[in-house]
């Protein structure tokens, strides 16, 4: 792959030193003095990386921040020998990663570069993924070809590759760890721990021991030294599902540890470093969750860098019948089988909505797994409070002979299981021998034959 930085300082020994800077670490310098300059090349290339100066004869490099929606995967360093606070808090938010002062460090500029250089490997990496994976209906570990799961891996493109904070929202079961997981296996920290914690899940009492750790004899029970699961995800990334459900005095803590990237263990004092890449999740509003004061706004504001709504399964159209093949697939290798959907189920799963989403419908493809004969019926499918699958009513009228009513209720049945033979004998309490003999006899009946 060819890599390229744009690199905009008005001082040209300045300019020639970090172009040469750059080409060294494998970025083809893309030089300019003035902020015109600098807009002349984005319209014509897109380069990796952005170094911009601030004190420029018509302007400066923070201009260009707002600008630069047609570059949304450019790592962005300023550069300014009187850059203020207020310039690199500004330079921060509008998603520089990194503000350098002059003469340019240039161990640190190469280790940002070094980062950007693999951050633009791995997009193309994940688009030549997302190519040769929509024809299949899968991206990672997601199923689906819809337009709103899509968008889903359209925004996991973008932000796996950096280090950005990510909140993943979206309903109960819907698939936000999966979301989480498959950002972290396209990420730089891949082959680092993925450590999932549903704050939701474990006890009030518990939970700040879960995260932090505890120190032998800090409470009754605590025999051992335990590390907490931002200890375990060191160096990987941490999933926090249902954020809201942590109390407002562990959410301050919480919110300290992101602040300073140290973590204190329950009972202990000695504070230590952690490197770890926050995934969050909930499936309550945001905003309406801080607003009923179950999430702190400073910690959203720390917490929403980036985010991902995953939407409902009824917004998915047929991906709930890619979802259903993909779960049957799954079970019938586990279970060294080969069970069929039928058409008439495949046509049941897209028409339900699916209140508890994909993690209801996996729930419903492995009962109707357990009870189906080689083909999945209808029946099998017990969803919500349908009633699908009880079976279709025979019409049997006064006067008719005990015979066509036989004959009735038996093809009925058999339609109902999809003229699975060995399973229609069984739902009418006879033999299968006595079946056949019975579909024979109507077949001589309706052709006329003795």
């Amino acid at each position: 792959m060819t890599f390229s930085a744009l690199v905009l300082e008005d001082d040209r020994i300045s300019r020639e030193a970090v172009a040469r800077l750059v080409k060294r670490e494998g970025f083809a310098p893309l030089p300019a003095a003035t902020v015109a300059e600098a807009r002349r090349v984005l319209q014509d290339s897109r380069p990796d990386v952005l170094v911009l100066d601030v004190e420029l004869p018509d302007g400066s490099g923070l201009d260009l921040l707002e600008e630069l929606e047609e570059h949304p995967d450019a790592e962005v360093v300023i550069v300014s020998g009187e850059a203020t606070v207020d310039d690199a808090v500004y330079a921060m938010r509008e998603g520089a990663i990194d503000v350098l002062g002059k003469p340019v460090d240039t161990k640190r500029l190469r280790r940002i570069l070094a980062r950007a250089r693999r951050a633009a490997k791995l997009r193309g990496e994940i688009g030549h993924l997302r190519g040769e994976l929509k024809s299949l209906g899968r991206f990672g570990s997601l199923v689906g070809r819809s337009t709103a799961i899509e968008r889903v891996y359209g925004l996991i493109s973008r932000v796996a590759p950096t280090t950005a904070t990510v909140l993943v929202t979206g309903e109960t079961g819907t698939g936000k760890e999966i979301v989480a997981r498959t950002i972290h296996e396209l990420s730089r920290r891949a082959d680092q721990a993925f450590v999932p914690l549903n704050c939701g899940a474990v006890s009030p009492n518990l939970i700040e021991s879960e995260l932090f750790g505890h120190e032998r004899g800090s409470f009754t029970g605590a025999t051992r030294t335990r590390k907490g699961v931002f200890e375990k995800a060191h160096g990987g990334t941490l999933f926090l599902d249902e954020i809201t459900e942590m109390s407002p005095e562990l959410q301050v803590r919480l919110l300290r540890v992101l602040e300073t990237h140290e973590v204190v263990k329950v009972g202990g004092d000695r504070p230590r470093a952690v490197d770890v890449r926050i995934i969050a999740a909930t499936n309550r509003d945001p905003e309406e969750a801080v607003a009923e004061g179950k999430l702190r706004e400073d910690l959203l504001f720390r917490l929403d860098v980036f985010r991902i709504a995953v939407p409902p399964l009824r917004r998915r159209g047929a991906d709930a019948e890619l979802l259903a093949r993909h779960f049957l697939e799954q079970l019938n290798s586990a279970a060294d089988e080969s069970k069929q959907l039928a058409d008439r189920t495949v046509r049941k799963l897209c028409a339900h909505s699916w209140p508890g989403n994909v993690r209801e419908l996996k729930n419903a493809l492995e009962r109707a797994f357990i009870v189906a004969g080689p083909t999945i019926l209808p029946r099998d499918v017990a969803v919500g409070n349908d009633d699908e699958h009880v079976a279709s009513d025979v019409e049997i009228t006064v006067g008719m002979t005990t015979e066509e009513g036989e004959r009735r209720l038996i093809l009925a049945t058999l339609a109902e299981m999809d003229q699975d033979k060995r399973r229609a004998a069984a739902m009418l309490g006879i033999s299968l021998k006595t079946l056949y003999n019975r579909l024979n006899a109507y077949a001589e009946d309706a052709t006329g034959e003795v």
